[in-house]
């Protein structure tokens, strides 16, 4: 049986401790990129090191977008709730 792919939603922690919310398919390679690639994000790219701090994972790239829109809409308090930290 084929393994479906999956897409993840995550919160990554900047250097300068603002949060960033995005979605992929292969979160590994979206890491290194958001760290070290010229193909990272551009307010993550000024802002490095990120590191991972929340991911949910969903078997369509619609309900991880959903998902991720969702988490931009909260406040920071909010989503410093929901990775459970105190950054």
């Amino acid at each position: 049986m084929k393994s479906r792919v999956s897409h993840v939603t995550y919160i990554l922690e900047c250097a300068d401790k603002t949060l960033y919310v995005g979605c992929t398919n292969n979160l590994e390679k979206r890491l290194r990129e958001h760290n070290g690639a010229k193909s990272g994000a551009h307010y993550t790219k000024i802002r490095r090191p990120v590191v991972l701090r929340h991911s949910e994972t969903f078997r369509s790239l619609a309900k991880a977008r959903a998902r991720e829109a969702e988490i931009r809409r909260l406040s920071r308090k909010e989503k410093l709730e929901l990775i459970g930290g105190n950054s």
